[in-house]
C-alpha cells in the first residue's frame, strides 16, 4: 500500500536541492506499491530577526510541507513551482537535516492534497507524520481530540496521530517540563490500535526522526560515509552510529528504496521505537504493560541486492523485465536444493515427519498465490498421498472453516505481508495447525510467524502483477511435495522424472520466451475484444485462472478462467464467432478430453486460440481453423510453469496496446497490510523462544542452511548473513 521514505544526513553537508532529489528518487523506487498522491516535508530557513511574523513555539526551523495528488512527477513540478513562489533557497546547505516523504494509497478520504501525507498536528506543523497502515480506533481518538479543541482538515485516519502527538506533548510539557521525543511517540503508540508504520518529524526536536511499527514493514538503512564499515555484517547499529562520523540514515517501506545508498540495513520489529538523534540510533521496545520501554541492541544486516535489480534496464516496463527474468528466477529457486536425485529443503527438515503424519494439507492464499497453490495441489496429492484442500484466505475467515491440530496449513504469499493471508495464519495458529510459509520476502511477517517454510528466491518483483514469483512458487511447492513424499518407494520413478524435469525448466522457459513476438501479434488481434475466456483442466486449470487474472488486472479487459469440464454447464452459451477463447491442451492425462472440448467449440463457430505441445498442432486443430500456440513439452505436473509464460506475454502486450499502465494497474497495489486490532501477539505454538540469546540467520545458495533455520553457522558461500540479538522473540524453523 503506502510507501514511506525518510532521509537524515549527519556531519555531512547536503544542499536542500540534493535532499529534495533524494526524497523524490526514494518515492520513485516505491511507486510500484501503488499510490494516488504523495508528499514530502523538509526544513525551511530560520526566520530572520527582522521578520514581523510571530516567533514559532519551537526551537527548530519551521518545516516546508508539500503535498500533491497524482503521480510523483506532479509532486516534483509542484514543489519546484512553490519553491520559486516562496523564494526558498535550494542552495542552502545543512550539516544535519531530517526529511520525510510518502506515497499514499487512498483508504480514508479521496485522493487530494489535504488527504496526502505528511499529515500535520495543525498550525505551525509542530508534529508531522507519514503512515502506512490503518488505525482502527481513529474515530474514537478523533472525537476525543475534537473535544479538546483540535480541528481536522482531512478525511484520513492518519491525522489523529500528529494531533495526538501534539496533545501528548503539551500535556507532558505542562506536567513535567522537558519531554523527550521518544516519550511522546511511546504515549501515542499506547493509544493506537491497528496496523501501522510511522515516521515522526517535529521542529520541537530538530534534526531528529522517530520511526515505529506494528504490522507494516519498515526498514532502517545506514550509510557511513567514511566507508570503513561498508558491507561488514554483524555491526551493532548503536555502536556504529554513535561514532560521530559523517553518515546518512534512511527509513523506507522497502529495501528497493535504499539499495542505491547503502547495503547496511535493519528490519525494524513490531513495537520497536527507532530514534535517530545526533547521528545515533537508539532502539526501544514498547510494551503496553510497562511504563518504560526496554533498550534493545540490534545488529545491521548486509543486503545482497544490486541497483540493477530495481531498474528496468533495457526493458520498457518492470512486468516485461520480470517475465523475461524467469529462466534466472527458476534457477535461483532450485539452486542447491536438487541433490543426488532428491530434494533438500533445510527449512523443513525438522518438520517433514510431522507433515507426513498430517490428516490433510490445506493450501491458503489470495489471487496469484492461490492459483500457484492450486497448480501444486495435484502433484502434492499424488506424491504424498495426503488429501489437499484449497482455501481462499478471506473465505476461510468468513466461514470460520475447520482447521485441526492434525492439519498442515501452507500459506502462500509473494510479499509475506498479504492482509487476509496473515489473518488466516492467526486463525490456523489459534487452532493448533502446523503452519508452513511459502514467500519471496525474507524477514516478512509470514516468514517470522510460521513454524517453517520455503523461501522462493525469485528476486525483487516490482511490477504489481506477479509473474516470476508465480512460477517460482509452483516450483517451490513441487520441491515441497517431492521432499514430503520422498519416503514412498512406489513413487520413486515418478519423483526422479519430475526432478529431471525441474532441472530443464529454465532452458524450457527461455525457449517459450521466444514466442514474445507471436504474443504481441495475437494481442493486436484481441485489442478490440471486450471479453476473453480461458479453458483449462487438470494441471492447467490453475493456468487458466492465472492467465485470465493477468489479462484482467493489467489489460483491464474482462476475462474468465474456467474449468473445461464445466463448459457444458453454462459457459457454452457464451460461445460465438466474436468471443475469443483460449484452450490449454498440452500433453497430459486430460489431453483427449481437451481435444473433445476443442471440437465442440469449433462446431459452434468459436473463435479459438489453442495452446498445445510442440508438434501437436495438427492433433488439436486438424482443420487449421484456429490459432495455435506451441510450447515445449515438459513433465505434465510442471507444464503449468511453461504454459503461463505465453499468457503473461499476451497480458503484457494487450496492456501496452490498449494504453494502460503496465506496472501500476488501476486500483491495485503490490502488497496489502494487515488490519490488526489486538494489542500483542503470543509466540507461535510449538516454537522456541530465544530470550536475549544471539541467533544467526543465514541465507545461502544451498538448501541446508536457510533463513527459517533457528541457529545456523555461516557458510563460505553464504549470499546474505544476518546476525540478530532477539529479545523475547520467536525463532522459526523453515527454508530459504
Amino acid at each position: 500500500m503506502c510507501g514511506i521514505f525518510a532521509y537524515l544526513n549527519y556531519n555531512v553537508s547536503r544542499e536542500r536541492r540534493y535532499i529534495l532529489e533524494v526524497l523524490f528518487n526514494g518515492l520513485r523506487r516505491l511507486e510500484y506499491r501503488g499510490y494516488d498522491s504523495s508528499g514530502i516535508a523538509l526544513d525551511a530557513d530560520f526566520p530572520s530577526c527582522a521578520s514581523s511574523a510571530p516567533a514559532p513555539a519551537y526551537a527548530g526551523a519551521p518545516p516546508l510541507v508539500f503535498r500533491q495528488e497524482g503521480k510523483i512527477e506532479s509532486l516534483v513540478r509542484s514543489v519546484y513551482s512553490e519553491v520559486d513562489e516562496k523564494d526558498v533557497n535550494l542552495d542552502t546547505a545543512f550539516n544535519v537535516h531530517a526529511a520525510i516523504a510518502h506515497t499514499r494509497w487512498a483508504t480514508h478520504g479521496v485522493p487530494a492534497p489535504r488527504n496526502s501525507h505528511p499529515q500535520s498536528s495543525g498550525a505551525g506543523d509542530e508534529f508531522l507524520v507519514v503512515h502506512n497502515g490503518i488505525i482502527t480506533n481513529y474515530e474514537v481518538l478523533k472525537e476525543t481530540l475534537i473535544r479538546h479543541g483540535f480541528t481536522f482538515e482531512s478525511d484520513t485516519d492518519t491525522e489523529v496521530i500528529p494531533k495526538l502527538a501534539k496533545f501528548v506533548f503539551d500535556k507532558l510539557h505542562d506536567e513535567e517540563g522537558d519531554v523527550t521525543f521518544s516519550q511522546v511517540v511511546m504515549e501515542v503508540m499506547r493509544q493506537l490500535e491497528g496496523a501501522y508504520a510511522l515516521i515522526f518529524k517535529s521542529p520541537h526536536y530538530p534534526n531528529e526522526l522517530i520511526a515505529c511499527k506494528r504490522g507494516s514493514t519498515l526498514i532502517l538503512g545506514v550509510n557511513e560515509l567514511s566507508g570503513q564499515n561498508s558491507g561488514k555484517p554483524f555491526q551493532d547499529v548503536k555502536a556504529l552510529t554513535t561514532n560521530g562520523k559523517p553518515k546518512e540514515l534512511f527509513f523506507s517501506s522497502d529495501l528497493c528504496a535504499i539499495v542505491e545508498h547503502t547495503k547496511n540495513y535493519l528490519a525494524i520489529e513490531d513495537n520497536e521505537i527507532v530514534h535517530i538523534k545526533d547521528g545515533s540510533v537508539s532502539i526501544l521496545k514498547f510494551d503496553h504493560d510497562k511504563e518504560k520501554p526496554a533498550s534493545v541492541q540490534r545488529a545491521l544486516s548486509v543486503l545482497e541486492m544490486e541497483v540493477e535489480q530495481i531498474k528496468k534496464g533495457s526493458y520498457d516496463h518492470f512486468m516485461q523485465k520480470e517475465i523475461h527474468e524467469q529462466p534466472h528466477s527458476l534457477t535461483t529457486t532450485m539452486r542447491g536444493r536438487l541433490k543426488d536425485s532428491g530434494v533438500l529443503l533445510g527449512g523443513l527438515k525438522e518438520h517433514i515427519k510431522t507433515i507426513r503424519r498430517s490428516r490433510r494439507v490445506v493450501f491458503i492464499g489470495c489471487g496469484t498465490s492461490y492459483n500457484a497453490a492450486l497448480a501444486a495441489r495435484p502433484f502434492m496429492e499424488e506424491l504424498t498421498g495426503i488429501p489437499v484442500t484449497m482455501e481462499v484466505a478471506s473465505d476461510l475467515l468468513d466461514r470460520q472453516g475447520p482447521i485441526y491440530r492434525e492439519d498442515t496449513a501452507v500459506f502462500v504469499s509473494q510479499s509475506g505481508e498479504t492482509a487476509d493471508t496473515l489473518l488466516a495464519l492467526d486463525y490456523a495458529l489459534e487452532n493448533g495447525a502446523l503452519c508452513v510459509g511459502i514467500t519471496n520476502t525474507v524477514g516478512s511477517t509470514l516468514s517470522r510467524r510460521t513454524h517453517c517454510g520455503v523461501h522462493i528466491n525469485a528476486g525483487c518483483e516490482i511490477g504489481v502483477a506477479s509473474t516470476k514469483a508465480y512460477t517460482s512458487q509452483i516450483v517451490a511447492m513441487a520441491m515441497l511435495a517431492l521432499a514430503v513424499g520422498s519416503d514412498q518407494i512406489s513413487t520413486q520413478a515418478r519423483r526422479e522424472a519430475i526432478i529431471s524435469g525441474l532441472s530443464s525448466l529454465p532452458s524450457n522457459a527461455s525457449e517459450v520466451l521466444k514466442l514474445d513476438a507471436d504474443m504481441k501479434e495475437l494481442a493486436s488481434s484481441l485489442i478490440d475484444s471486450e471479453s476473453l475466456l480461458v479453458f483449462g483442466r487438470g494441471y492447467n486449470y490453475a493456468t487458466a485462472l492465472e492467465g485470465a487474472l493477468k489479462v484482467k488486472e493489467v489489460a483491464l479487459m474482462h476475462s474468465e478462467g474456467m474449468l473445461a469440464g464445466e463448459m457444458k454447464h453454462g459457459p457454452l452459451a457464451l460461445v460465438d464467432e466474436n468471443l475469443p477463447i483460449i484452450v490449454i491442451a498440452t500433453r497430459d492425462a486430460c489431453f483427449s478430453k481437451q481435444q473433445s472440448v476443442i471440437q465442440q467449440l469449433l462446431s459452434r463457430k468459436g473463435r479459438l486460440i489453442v495452446m498445445c505441445s510442440e508438434g501437436d498442432a495438427s492433433a488439436v486443430c486438424p482443420s487449421g481453423s484456429c490459432r495455435v500456440i506451441e510450447v515445449p513439452d515438459v513433465a505434465d505436473c510442471l507444464q503449468p510453469v511453461i504454459n503461463i509464460i505465453p499468457l503473461q506475454l499476451l497480458a503484457y502486450h494487450l496492456t501496452v496496446l490498449r494504453g494502460f499502465d503496465v506496472d501500476q494497474p488501476r486500483n491495485l497495489a503490490k502488497s496489502l497490510i494487515q488490519h490488526w486490532t489486538d494489542t500483542a501477539h503470543s509466540p507461535v505454538p510449538g516454537s522456541r523462544l530465544m530470550d536475549g540469546r544471539r541467533g544467526e540467520l543465514v541465507l545461502t545458495d544451498h538448501g541446508g542452511e536457510e533463513v527459517w533455520n533457528s541457529i545456523a553457522s555461516g557458510a563460505p558461500d553464504s549470499r546474505v548473513k544476518i546476525n540478530l540479538v532477539i529479545y523475547n522473540f520467536v525463532s522459526y524453523v523453515g527454508g530459504v
